[in-house]
């Protein structure tokens, strides 16, 4: 099946139509302030207060032109639906691990089969949240999850209720309002791997969800960095333009994958009370007819305005206290340029922008991989976190100053089972 986003599926009927990076582990140091290289090639719009930590790091990548791939990156469209349809996907056997939360609902968490025993306990764990509607079967997902996999991190994918399969035990969803599920995921696999650094990465809504996180979470949030790609961080602004030319194409077969998992739990939400348009989320045209029937009732908001702007990750940017590399397209057509949070970028010391002129919507045709293999985005995104992971390995052995805020990890309300 073809896959696309705001963050995954997109149906078949498509084809019809010099400081060390703050990490968990904080510690006192002095530094000496050294010149470096500063400049990336032209073509990248790259900014924020974490550029002097951060662009040393990526420079051997972001000194490069962007050269999108010919032909297929001619036009966002072409290029987001190319993706979708003809990137390749790696094979890889998961161990699938259904988690009980705390409401009664479940997610399923898909961890690379084997890892528990081939990988030492403190190897660095990297968590996966796809797009509306995808999960551990995207092409996106799994080219990210190959090459972490390959640098010896532990990686699983969160695959929120609904999605990717995952089983749906209330008459409950995800939305990009709650954040409960992604507070005790974390929480659970940090208990389960108490030695080993924890970080992120999400696409679309997930990356949505990820940063609305590192921010309610702030100074005690237990992972040592986060990646957020393709981002509307604004969702009245991406509702706006959903609603424009081709993207409701889009628009119409994301609606089309929501119906589909609903209809597959629709026994779960009979009866319901309320506000609740049952008819209308099970034969949505939009995803906005799915949240005005379901989403905004179930998580307590008045209007799908008042929902998509109580959501939206833009407000969240300047309380992240985690290292946050953020990757965005010019071209998005789902996650519109103008919706970056450009200036609370600039003053938080903890985050750094990377804009591409081209990439379309998890795209990011371009690139050694390029067409058919993995996205441009890829060898940043490890070079940024195998970045972090050296400063965290480096502070490791370093007793905490007085102003460090411990970890707490626990699950003694969750509830697992192997599947």
């Amino acid at each position: 099946m073809a896959k696309l986003s705001l963050g995954s599926t997109l149906s078949t009927a498509l084809s019809r139509h010099t400081l060390p990076p703050l990490t968990a582990r904080h510690v006192t140091t002095t530094t000496t302030k050294i010149t470096m290289p500063t400049h990336h090639h032209p073509s990248l719009e790259v900014l924020g207060g974490a550029c002097d930590r951060f662009l040393l790091a990526l420079h051997t990548t972001l000194r490069h032109p962007y050269n999108p791939f010919p032909l297929i990156a001619w036009n966002r469209h072409v290029e987001t639906i190319f993706a979708s349809f003809f990137r390749s996907v790696p094979q890889v056997k998961l161990r699938r691990e259904c988690l009980r939360v705390k409401d009664g609902g479940s997610v399923a968490l898909d961890w690379v089969s084997g890892d528990h025993r081939r990988l030492p306990p403190d190897s660095p764990i990297l968590i996966l949240l796809p797009g509306l509607t995808g999960g551990s079967q995207d092409s996106y997902v799994r080219h990210m999850l190959t090459k972490a996999k390959s640098k010896g991190w532990r990686v699983v994918v969160f695959n929120s209720r609904g999605c990717g399969d995952s089983p749906v035990t209330t008459p409950q969803f995800y939305s990009a309002s709650f954040l409960g599920d992604t507070c005790e995921v974390v929480e659970h696999v940090g208990a389960r791997y108490p030695e080993a650094n924890l970080y992120a990465v999400g696409w679309s809504l997930g990356a949505n969800i990820l940063v609305r996180y590192l921010g309610q979470e702030s100074h005690t949030c237990p992972l040592s960095g986060a990646v957020s790609l393709c981002n509307p961080f604004n969702l009245v602004m991406a509702d706006e333009d959903f609603h424009k030319g081709f993207n409701n194409v889009y628009d119409k077969a994301l609606a089309r994958a929501l119906c589909k998992i609903f209809r597959k739990h629709a026994l779960l939400f009979e009866d319901m009370e309320g506000e609740f348009n049952i008819p209308l989320a099970a034969n949505a045209k939009s995803v906005r007819d799915f949240d005005e029937g379901l989403t905004r009732v179930s998580f307590g908001f008045k209007s799908v305005d008042e929902y998509y702007s109580n959501s939206s990750s833009s407000d969240s940017i300047k309380h992240v206290q985690r290292p946050l590399l953020c990757i965005q397209a010019a071209n998005d057509p789902i996650a519109p340029s103008r919706a970056i949070p450009r200036e609370d970028m600039k003053e938080n010391p903890n985050c750094m922008l990377i804009v591409t002129p081209k990439g379309g919507h998890l795209g990011w045709v371009a690139g050694s991989e390029a067409p058919l293999g993995a996205p441009w985005t890829d060898p940043v995104v490890m070079q940024f976190l195998e970045h972090l992971e050296r400063g965290a390995s480096k502070t490791a052995g370093l007793s905490c100053d007085s102003e460090a805020v411990p970890v707490q990890h626990g699950s003694e309300a969750l509830h697992h089972m192997e599947v």
